[in-house]
C-alpha cells in the first residue's frame, strides 16, 4: 500500500504518535513543506575586534551598514569590504548596542555613554547626540519622538526627546522632552517603536501612546503579568513585537498578547538553550520568508536557530556558525567591487541574484565573531523527521519516493515494534535516477527521515510503500 506523507507542522513538544513531524531541520517553514536555508556567507573583512551587533541605515538614496563591538563603533566600506573604526573619542565600554533611525541620524544606545548619533551622508565619527542626552540602554522613535529606556540609575524609565529633534532631552514648557517611571514590571528589557511603543518590562507588558500637551504620552498595561525574559529575544515587524518570555515564546500587537510557542516548541527550546549564556540571544525578521528567527547559545556548546513564520503559524530549526543574527540592508557593490568578494565572479559563492549586491533591501545577516556575515550561500544540509506511521498491525516499509523540488534526497527508516523500544535509524539510502529508494524495515511503528540534496528549492513530503507483515 502506497501512501503519501505531506511534511506538516515541527511539533516537538508533542509525541511522535501523535503524527507531527519529529525533525524540521535547517530548514524554512513554507505553505507546503519547507525551504532550505542558505549557509554563511563572508560579507566584511575582520574588524578589530569581536562584534556585538550590526545595523544599517538608509537615507536618500544610500545606504550604509555599521556594527559595534564592546569598545568600537565600524562602518563599512564597500569598496574595501573593512570595518572603519568611527568611535567617538575614548571608545566604549557597554556589553550591548541598540539602534534606532530618526530622520538622517542613526542612533545607539549602550548602557554605559549617552546615546551616540551618526548622521548619515556627512558624519565622520559617532558623537554624543546632545549634552544632555541621557546614558540609556535601548532606543525607539515612537512617533515624532526618540525613546531611551533603561535610563543609568533608573532602570524602570522611559525619557523621550522634544517632537522633532534627538538633541533636545530637557523638559520644560518650551519641550515636549519629558520622562515617565513605571512602578509594576521591574526593569524595562526592551522597547519597539513605531505609531506607537511597545515597552517590554520583565514581568508587564505597556503600551505607549501619544496624547499631547500637558502629559504627551500615555502609558497603559497590555499584560500586567507577562514580561520579557532576555532583552535579545525582541524583534519587531510593523505592528508585531515577537518576544521570550519567562514560559516560552510570544506576539504583541499593541492591543493583547499572544503566545506562539505553547505546546509546540517552548519546552524543546528550554532543553536546548545552555541556561548560563542566555544573554547571548538575538532575534531577527527575514522579511522575504516571513520568519522571525532567534539565535541561541545550545547545550551542545553550538548556536541554535529557532525559526518561526508567523503567517503559517508554524517552527523549524537549524544550526549555525553565527553568534548573532540580524535584519540590515547591505551596501550596493559595483561590479568592479566584486573584486573584493571573490578572485573571480565564478567563484563567488553567492548568486550576482542575490539580494546582498543591490544595496539598500534588507536580507537575513548576521555576526561570526569580528565579521559581518549573510545568510546568502548555498543550501545547508537539511533534515525532516516524520513521526511514527502506524497502519495498525505490524508492516513492512519496501519503498520510498521523497517529493523534492530541484534536486534529490537520502531516505532512511527507523522501525519499532513497541514505542518504548529505541528508535535507531537506519543507514540512508539514496534516491535513484528515477527516484527510487529501495528499503526494507519491519515493524509495527516508522519513522522516516529524509535529506535532501542538489540545488533542492523546496520539500513536500514522501510517498511510501508499506505493506503488512505475514504471519509465521
Amino acid at each position: 500500500m502506497e501512501q503519501r506523507i505531506t511534511f506538516g507542522e515541527w511539533l516537538p513538544d508533542q509525541p511522535g504518535i501523535a503524527g507531527a513531524l519529529q525533525a524540521a531541520y535547517n530548514v524554512y517553514p513554507q505553505q507546503v513543506g519547507y525551504g532550505p536555508i542558505p549557509s554563511l556567507s563572508d560579507y566584511s573583512n575582520a574588524a578589530s575586534e569581536n562584534l556585538i551587533s550590526i545595523t544599517s541605515g538608509k537615507f536618500s538614496g544610500s545606504s550604509y551598514l555599521f556594527a559595534g563591538g564592546a569598545t568600537k563603533l565600524f562602518k563599512y566600506d564597500s569598496a574595501t569590504r573593512n570595518l572603519s573604526n568611527v568611535s567617538k573619542v575614548g571608545g566604549y565600554s557597554g556589553l550591548t548596542w541598540n539602534w534606532a533611525q530618526f530622520g538622517k541620524v542613526l542612533l545607539a544606545a549602550n548602557g554605559a555613554e549617552k546615546i551616540q548619533a551618526w548622521t548619515l551622508g556627512t558624519s565622520t565619527a559617532f558623537a554624543d547626540v546632545a549634552a544632555a542626552a541621557p546614558i540609556a540602554k535601548f532606543v525607539a522613535v515612537v512617533r515624532d519622538f526618540v525613546v531611551a529606556a533603561h535610563i543609568a540609575s533608573y532602570p524602570n524609565r522611559v525619557q523621550w526627546s522634544d517632537i522633532n529633534d534627538e538633541t533636545d532631552w530637557t523638559s520644560g514648557p518650551a519641550s515636549q522632552s519629558d520622562y515617565q517611571d513605571l512602578p509594576d514590571g521591574g526593569d524595562i528589557q526592551g522597547i519597539t517603536g513605531g505609531e506607537f511603543g511597545i515597552i517590554l518590562l520583565e514581568r508587564a507588558i505597556v503600551r505607549m501612546s501619544y496624547i499631547g500637551s500637558p502629559l504627551f504620552f500615555q502609558f497603559d498595561a497590555i499584560s500586567p503579568v507577562i514580561g520579557c525574559y532576555e532583552a535579545g529575544s525582541i524583534a519587531q515587524y510593523g505592528n508585531l513585537t515577537f518576544f521570550l518570555s519567562d514560559d516560552g515564546f510570544y506576539v504583541c500587537d499593541g492591543q493583547s498578547v499572544k503566545p506562539i510557542g505553547a505546546e509546540k516548541v517552548d519546552r524543546w527550546f528550554w532543553n536546548d538553550l545552555s541556561p548560563t549564556a542566555v544573554s547571548a540571544i538575538s532575534a531577527a525578521i527575514d522579511p522575504v520568508k516571513k520568519v522571525v528567527l532567534w539565535c541561541y547559545p545550545n547545550t551542545s556548546a553550538g548556536y541554535s536557530l529557532l525559526i518561526y513564520n508567523w503567517q503559517l503559524a508554524r517552527w523549524s530549526y537549524g544550526s549555525t556558525d553565527a553568534n548573532y543574527v540580524a535584519s540590515t540592508a547591505t551596501a550596493a557593490v559595483t561590479l568592479e567591487g566584486l573584486d573584493n568578494y571573490s578572485a573571480s565572479i565564478d567563484a563567488l559563492t553567492v548568486s550576482l541574484d542575490a539580494r546582498q549586491w543591490l544595496g539598500g533591501r534588507l536580507v537575513f545577516a548576521g555576526i561570526e565573531g569580528n565579521k559581518i556575515v549573510t545568510f546568502e550561500g548555498t543550501a545547508t544540509t537539511a533534515k525532516i523527521e516524520t513521526g511514527d506511521l502506524a497502519s495498525g498491525t505490524a508492516s513492512i516499509v519496501k519503498l520510498a519516493r521523497p517529493q523534492v523540488d530541484n534536486g534529490s534526497a537520502s531516505v532512511s527508516v527507523a522501525s519499532r515494534e513497541m514505542l518504548d523500544d529505541p528508535i535507531t535509524f537506519s543507514t540512508a539510502v539514496a534516491a535513484s535516477s528515477e527516484n527510487r529508494v529501495s528499503l526494507r524495515s519491519s515493524g509495527k511503528y516508522h519513522r522516516i527521515r529524509v535529506i535532501p540534496s542538489g540545488n533542492w528549492t523546496a520539500i513536500a513530503g514522501v510517498d511510501i510503500d508499506m505493506t503488512p507483515r505475514g504471519k509465521r
